[in-house]
């Protein structure tokens, strides 16, 4: 810790140097969608914008990598928001143009 004296005030301030309060920075999580024949990239597009708010030009690089890798990262975030991310796009339906059983697969992973 460093004590830097405040002018205007009586005592110190306490800063703590940067890797502590990097140390101290939650866990990281990335949210992932998994690639599905079920599911058109309208749907994901729909999904993805009403989830997450990503514009039109990124849900389309984010399905064309769900196609062509299997997985896409749609957010990185603290755990809890991971999880509750997670359960949105579970929650999110079936896709009806596809005639999909069910909502997209999602899974959360740690970055660290």
């Amino acid at each position: 810790m460093t004590d830097f004296e405040d002018p205007g005030q009586e005592g110190t301030i306490t800063i703590a140097p940067q890797k502590e309060r990097q140390a101290n920075r939650q866990p990281r999580y990335n949210v992932l969608i998994w690639d599905s024949n079920d599911h058109t990239f309208d749907y994901v597009e729909k999904m993805l914008r009403e989830l997450f708010g990503h514009t039109k030009e990124h849900c389309e690089v984010i399905a064309k990598q769900v196609d062509q890798e299997g997985r896409a990262v749609v957010l990185t975030t603290t755990k809890e928001h991971a999880e509750l991310k997670r359960d949105q796009i579970h929650a999110y339906g079936k896709d009806y143009l596809q005639g999909s059983k069910g909502s997209m697969w999602s899974t959360i992973e740690a970055t660290e």
